[in-house]
């Protein structure tokens, strides 16, 4: 048997050995080596130090052991205000390995910030769209318009994808090529997203090169679908359309508004649409469209239709001198984390950096942008988020 004292083994034949005198010096260079050669992963223990004259042998954390570099110190406050300690962070950044992707924007404005991470699941289905000036310098919105969308797929990433590169144009279409009102465009986009997807996907079935999880094989297309929570940002208002449980959130004067409400299959005047439909919602591991869907409205999902509808819900919100920020998110953040506690970290990264922008404070704006989408990120994978998380803040701020 072997004791173990302060990170050393002592075998029971040292501990009869006889001891012969030693000098000064040896005791010393024996005292050095211990000091070297120990090692603890707890704090605690590692804070008393051996001390050789003056000089003290501190252990140094390398950076390039993290799997990505921690936020600056006034926004990981933010993280403290909520209760969610800076060591746990760390402790899940130790443990867990994701894919992740952090975009500061260019110097068109509003100035916004994404990040995208697989998280805990398999597979990576969620996807992110940013168009700044989609539309350029439209007569009806001459500050010129700016596309953010986020698309969170389920069944595979196919569809996600698809929107992703379509949903954009489409809308932009739409919106020159005809003089219907916002909700009517919003409504007419999604409903030809959705049925491009249907035909894109019958066009290349079977086509051995996709990358996707189910190959564009037939019946599992079909099978296929995404949610979508897109905003349009003009200079004077900004327009939601929501499909699914992805959500909008505007920060305005550190109070939460929600922007979109997510499509439950238990939201009442959702399950009666269902069940005059003649479809069933069943609770299997939650309220479920004939138990396999855990939204009532979705892009794709052929099989569910009509109980799984395209149907956008549009809201039109005034901008205000007071809006400081609009956060876009998929469901993996908002299983976890509420709208003002979302906002109250997106607002504290926004003011550490600077002021309200102005000319020469847009890159501040960026980077704060960056570093809130990037915490939310964090904060929702240390409250045990078990989905893929894609957020997207927008700095309303200087926009105008």
């Amino acid at each position: 048997m072997a004791g173990v004292c302060c990170g050393l083994n002592i075998s029971e034949t040292e501990t009869t050995a006889l001891v012969e005198p030693i000098s000064k010096s040896t005791r010393k260079r024996r005292l050095e080596t211990h000091q070297f050669s120990f090692r603890s992963t707890n704090s605690a223990a590692a804070s008393p130090s051996l001390e050789s004259g003056d000089k003290k042998k501190r252990q140094r954390i390398e950076a390039g052991e993290l799997p990505f570099s921690p936020a600056p110190r006034k926004c990981m406050k933010a993280v403290h205000n909520f209760e969610v300690e800076d060591r746990e962070i760390q402790q899940l950044a130790e443990t867990n390995t994701f894919e992740l992707t952090a975009a500061p924007s260019s110097s068109v404005s509003p100035k916004f910030g994404m990040t995208s991470v697989c998280g805990r699941r398999r597979d990576m289905e969620d996807e992110v769209s940013i168009h700044p000036s989609f539309c350029g310098q439209n007569p009806n919105s001459p500050g010129g318009l700016h596309f953010f969308g986020v698309f969170d797929g389920h069944g595979c990433s196919h569809v996600a994808t698809r929107c992703k590169d379509r949903m954009h144009e489409i809308m932009k279409d739409e919106f020159e090529n005809s003089e219907f009102s916002w909700e009517q465009t919003m409504s007419e986009s999604f409903s030809k997203m959705d049925k491009d997807v249907t035909e894109w996907s019958s066009a290349v079935a079977g086509v051995s090169t996709s990358r996707c999880r189910c190959e564009l094989r037939t019946p599992q297309c079909g099978a296929v679908g995404s949610t979508a929570v897109v905003a349009v940002v003009a200079p004077e208002k900004i327009i939601v359309s929501n499909c699914g449980d992805s959500r909008a959130v505007l920060c305005r004067n550190g109070v939460a508004i929600p922007l979109s409400v997510d499509h439950k299959p238990d939201r009442p005047d959702e399950l009666n649409r269902i069940e005059e439909a003649g479809g069933r919602v069943i609770f299997w591991d939650g309220p479920r469209v004939l138990g396999v869907l855990a939204m009532s409205r979705a892009i794709g999902d052929n099989y569910l239709k009509p109980y799984v509808i395209s149907e956008p819900e549009v809201t039109i919100t005034e901008r205000t001198a007071e809006d400081e920020c609009l956060i876009l998110a998929s469901d993996g953040l908002w299983d976890v984390v509420s709208n003002q506690t979302a906002c109250g970290v997106a607002r504290m990264c926004l003011k550490s950096r600077s002021d309200p922008p102005s000319t020469a404070a847009g890159e501040s704006s960026d980077q704060a942008c960056s570093d809130a989408s990037m915490l939310l990120t964090r904060l929702a994978l240390a409250r045990g988020s078990t989905d893929n998380v894609s957020v997207v803040v927008v700095d309303l701020r200087g926009g105008r």
